[in-house]
């Protein structure tokens, strides 16, 4: 299935050494990662940094700089890297998993029972499995990342298959052809057609 203990572990352990290297796709049991994370969360630091580091500045330059004033400072720039700390997401084979900056969370794709575009102040997908497990995420990660797209879009047609998938099928099948009608348009963008 995918679900077990090991496979899990041995999931975090490929993980954590850092995305496949080489020239050679990866297998049915390589885990792939979001390629744009490392970016993402160099912006957030830099982004917190630097909002610390101009506001001390412009305390300073007032003359009203203490350390309580940039304590206060530092405890909002980290309020806003935390605000601002990008979501990771894994796939493996029968399963997605997302990391925040406090919890992991992670779904059985097999087993998925429902699949939500939530279309609020920012556009999320919502995936729920038949075990209780829910992970929600900016489906911009999927577009970006056309194998963690390919590892959902397996799972979900094992769940389409045995059943369990009954409600988004269609938002999760719509999502997928708007990812490849995009990726195909910037193929024949880049080529000049």
């Amino acid at each position: 299935m995918g679900c077990d203990w090991r496979t899990r572990a041995a999931a975090r352990i490929g993980a954590a050494r850092g995305p496949v290297r080489g020239h050679r796709p990866p297998g049915p049991d390589d885990v792939v990662a979001d390629r744009r994370w490392a970016a993402d969360l160099r912006a957030a630091v830099l982004c917190a940094v630097a909002l610390f580091a101009l506001i001390d500045l412009v305390d300073y330059a007032a003359g009203t700089l203490s350390a309580a004033r940039a304590v206060l400072w530092a405890a909002l720039s980290v309020l806003l890297y935390v605000v601002l700390h990008p979501v990771r997401v894994t796939a493996g084979p029968g399963w997605i998993a997302v990391r925040g900056p406090l919890r992991r969370r992670h779904v059985c794709t097999n087993l998925l029972t429902s699949v939500h575009v939530s279309e609020t102040v920012a556009t999320r997908l919502v995936l729920r499995d038949s075990l209780g497990h829910r992970v929600e995420f900016d489906p911009r990660v999927l577009a970006d990342n056309p194998l963690l797209l390919h590892r959902l879009d397996g799972g979900a047609r094992a769940a389409v298959r045995s059943g369990l998938l009954r409600t988004g099928a269609c938002e999760l099948g719509q999502l997928v052809a708007r990812v490849e009608r995009g990726r195909a348009r910037a193929v024949f963008e880049v080529s000049g057609m």
